[in-house]
C-alpha cells in the first residue's frame, strides 16, 4: 500500500519531474504541490484550473485498477492528475495527466530507476508511444504512432528543422528488410531514405511553405491499400498511405498543404519513406504523389503552387473554415458547443463536396463520414446522424462517387445502431429489438455489398451478433466467410481464431508464449492436470474478481488444478506491476498489443473476461465457463 509522499523533487535533466514516496509520516503533498509538476513532452493539453480553484482541489490516496497512487481531483470531484506506483517500491512511475476526465498523457519510469523513459499520449490525445532510450528527455524512436501523428510530428520537424524528429519517422533499415519486398523495390526505397535524411535539415532551413509559428490540423488521404505478395516481388502482402497530405495552419487566415507522399505500416508505426514533395517546390511532385500505386491528382484550373495546388479561394476558405473548427473541438467545449460546432463542421464538409472533384473529393467524402460517425458513436452528436444519411443520399445520387456508397453506408449504420442504444430519458432502450433490426441491417449490407472492403467489418460485427445472442451455429459460419472472403485482411486474424474457439470443446488447447517475466510457456507441460486458462486485463473489473476464487481453488487443489492466465493489457509494465502485486502465483502470459494480439487473436478472443476450461487430457471442456461454474465442473473432471 502507498503511504505518502516522502519529498517532492524537480530532476536537473530533460526527463520527468519526478515524485518519490516513503515513510508513513511524511506530509501529505498539496494540490498546488501536485500540479505543479509538468510532462515532460511539449504540447500537452491537459486541465489545469484557475489559480483561485487549485485550493478547492484534493489529494487521495486511491487504488486505480490495482494499483495504489495520489489521485487529484478537483472541487466537483474530476480527475486531473494520477501519480501511480505501479510496482509496489514506494515510488512513483507513472505521471498520468487528463482533460475532461479522460487520461490524455502518461510519463512512464519502465525501469524503476526514478527518470521517465516512454511517453504515451491517451484517451482522445492519440496513440503515440515513445521511447526514450537515454532518459534525457527526448523520444529516440516511436514504439507506436498513427498516420495521423505522423504527419503532425512530421509538421513540427520541418517547422523546427529538427533532422532527428525526422529520422525518427523514416523506414528504418532493419524495418525494410522485415517488409518482404522485391529486391528492386527495396533497393529504391533505401536509396530514397538515405537522400531523405541526408537533405532534410538543410531542406526544413531553406523552405517557406511552414512557417516558425505553423501548426497542424488535419490529415488527408484516400483510404489505405494492400500491396500484396508477388506484386514487384514482394513476399507479403504491406498496408500502405498512397497519396498522404497534411493541412497546416501558418497563421490566422492561411492554411497550406504539405504533400508527405507514402507511409507504410510496419506493426503498431507508420513510415515515411521520403522527403516530402512540395517543400522546395518540386516540379514533380503534384503528378508522382504516391509511391507504390502511382495515384495522379486530378488538376483543376488556377495557378498551382507548393502552398495551394491550384485550390480556388473558395475551397480555400472552407479548408481554413474546417481547421478552425477542429482547433476549437479539440479544446475543452461544452456538449452544447460540441454540438454547434459538429454541426457547423458538416455544413462546411458539405461544401467541400460540393466544390471538389477527383481524388479530393473523395477525401473529404471519406473524412466526413468517418468523423461524423465517431462524433455520434460518442454522444456528442445524436443530429450526426440524420447528416449522414443526407451524405449517403448524395453519394448514391453521384456516379462519379458510387464507389464510396458502401464506406459511408456502413458508418451511417453503425452510428444510427449507437445512438439506438442510448437512453431517451428515462425510458430504456429495447435491446433485443434494437439488436434484432441491427443484424437483419448487416446482413442485408453484407448481401449487397459482398465485395467491399467494409464488408469483412460488417461480417464480424454480425458474426459477433449471433455469438452473443448464443447462435454459436450462425457464428462460426460467419466467423468462416470472413476467412474464406477476406483472408488478407487484419480481420481474418480475429475472425479465424474466434471460429476455433467456438468449436474448440472436445479438441486439444495450443498456448506458447512469453511469460511476463520473461520466461517460455507451454501449456503440454501441464498434461495430467486439469486447466483453467483466463483471458484478462487489469481494467477489467470481472476479471480481477475471478482472480481470487481462482486462487482459492489452486490452494484446494494444488495438485490437479492449473489456472493460466493471458493478459491482454497494452502496456507490459502493467500487467507486470499487477501481478507483483497481487502476488498472483499462477503463469501469466503476455504478448504486446492487447485485445489484437496474438494471444488474442489465436482464439478470437472478443470481451473479457472469457475463461476455457481444459481436462488431464489437453482437451477442452468448456471454451466460455463462467466463474461460478468452475469447481463444480474441476470436481468432476479430477474425479
Amino acid at each position: 500500500m502507498l503511504r505518502s509522499f516522502r519529498r517532492w523533487s524537480f530532476w536537473a535533466g530533460a526527463a520527468a519531474p519526478l515524485m518519490f514516496l516513503g515513510t508513513a509520516g511524511a506530509q501529505q503533498p498539496s494540490a498546488a504541490d501536485a500540479l505543479r509538476l509538468m510532462p515532460v513532452q511539449q504540447g500537452i493539453d491537459f486541465d489545469s484550473p484557475e489559480k483561485a480553484d487549485i485550493a478547492k482541489c484534493k489529494v487521495d490516496v486511491e487504488t486505480v485498477g490495482g494499483i495504489t497512487g495520489w489521485v487529484v481531483r478537483d472541487a466537483g470531484g474530476q480527475v486531473l492528475r494520477r501519480f501511480l506506483d505501479t510496482n509496489g517500491d514506494n515510488k512513483v512511475d507513472q505521471w498520468c495527466y487528463f482533460a475532461n476526465g479522460i487520461e490524455v498523457y502518461r510519463d512512464i519510469d519502465a525501469n524503476f530507476n526514478n527518470k521517465a523513459d516512454q511517453y504515451r499520449w491517451l484517451g482522445t490525445a492519440g496513440i503515440r508511444h515513445g521511447v526514450d532510450t537515454n532518459e534525457d528527455g527526448r523520444i529516440d524512436e516511436w514504439k507506436a504512432i498513427s498516420p495521423e501523428e505522423v504527419t503532425e510530428e512530421l509538421v513540427t520537424a520541418i517547422r523546427e528543422a529538427d533532422g532527428a524528429r525526422f529520422q525518427r519517422l523514416l523506414l528504418t533499415a532493419d524495418e525494410l528488410q522485415t517488409l518482404g519486398l522485391g529486391s528492386e523495390r527495396a533497393d529504391d526505397i533505401k536509396a530514397k531514405l538515405a537522400i531523405a535524411a541526408e537533405k532534410f535539415t538543410d531542406t526544413a532551413r531553406k523552405q517557406t511553405l511552414i512557417g516558425k509559428g505553423a501548426e497542424w490540423i488535419s490529415f488527408g488521404a484516400s483510404k489505405p491499400g494492400v500491396v500484396t505478395a508477388g506484386s514487384g516481388g514482394s513476399s507479403k502482402d504491406i498496408v500502405v498511405y498512397d497519396n498522404v497530405t497534411a493541412i497546416v495552419q501558418n497563421s490566422k487566415d492561411k492554411t497550406s498543404q504539405l504533400i508527405v507522399g507514402t507511409l507504410i505500416r510496419v506493426g503498431d508505426r507508420w513510415r515515411m519513406i521520403d522527403l516530402p514533395k512540395n517543400l522546395l517546390s518540386d516540379p514533380n511532385s503534384q503528378t508522382a504523389v504516391g509511391y507504390f500505386f502511382q495515384a495522379e491528382p486530378e488538376r483543376r484550373g488556377g495557378e498551382e503552387g507548393p502552398e495551394n495546388r491550384g485550390i480556388s479561394p473558395e475551397i480555400q476558405k472552407q479548408i481554413d473554415d474546417l481547421a478552425k473548427i477542429d482547433k476549437s473541438l479539440n479544446g475543452n467545449a461544452t456538449p452544447t458547443q460540441l454540438a454547434k460546432l459538429n454541426n457547423d463542421r458538416c455544413d462546411v464538409l458539405d461544401q467541400l463536396v460540393r466544390l471538389t472533384a477527383g481524388e479530393d473529393r473523395t477525401i473529404w467524402v471519406r473524412q466526413y463520414a468517418e468523423t461524423v460517425s465517431a462524433a455520434v458513436q460518442s454522444g456528442n452528436y445524436p443530429a450526426g446522424v440524420r447528416r449522414l444519411d443526407k451524405l449517403l443520399e448524395t453519394v448514391k445520387s453521384d456516379a462519379k462517387l458510387k464507389d464510396l456508397v458502401p464506406f459511408v453506408e456502413f458508418r451511417q449504420m453503425s452510428a444510427d445502431y449507437n445512438l439506438s442504444l442510448q437512453p431517451k430519458g428515462n425510458e430504456e432502450p429495447d435491446f433485443a429489438k434494437i439488436n434484432k433490426k441491427w443484424l437483419n441491417n448487416l446482413e442485408a449490407f453484407i448481401s449487397q455489398y459482398s465485395t467491399s472492403p467494409d464488408t469483412a467489418e460488417a461480417m464480424l460485427q454480425l458474426a459477433i451478433g449471433y455469438e452473443f445472442n448464443g447462435d454459436d451455429e450462425k457464428a462460426v459460419e460467419w466467423f468462416g466467410k470472413i476467412v474464406t472472403d477476406f483472408g488478407t485482411t487484419e480481420i481474418a486474424k480475429k475472425a479465424t481464431g474466434a471460429k476455433r474457439r467456438l468449436e474448440s470443446v472436445g479438441k486439444p488447447m495450443q498456448l506458447q508464449g512469453n511469460m511476463v517475466d520473461g520466461r517460455k510457456f507451454d501449456i503440454s507441460a501441464y498434461r495430467g492436470k486439469v486447466i483453467l486458462v483466463q483471458y484478462w486485463a487489469t481494467w477489467c473489473e470481472p476479471c480481477k474478481q475471478d482472480m481470487a476464487l481462482i486462487s482459492t481453488l489452486l490452494n484446494r487443489y494444488p495438485k490437479e488444478f492449473a489456472p493460466v492466465g493471458v493478459n491482454l493489457d497494452n502496456e507490459l509494465n502493467t500487467a507486470k506491476a499487477f501481478v507483483t502485486q497481487k502476488k498472483l502465483a499462477w503463469p501469466q502470459l503476455y504478448d504486446e498489443g492487447g485485445l489484437e494480439s496474438r494471444l488474442a487473436n489465436e482464439m478470437g478472443i472478443l470481451s473479457l473476461p472469457t475463461m476455457l476450461l481444459i481436462d488431464k487430457n489437453g482437451r477442452v471442456v468448456n471454451r466460455n465457463i463462467h466463474a461460478s461454474e468452475i469447481e463444480t465442473e474441476l470436481k468432476k473432471l479430477v474425479k
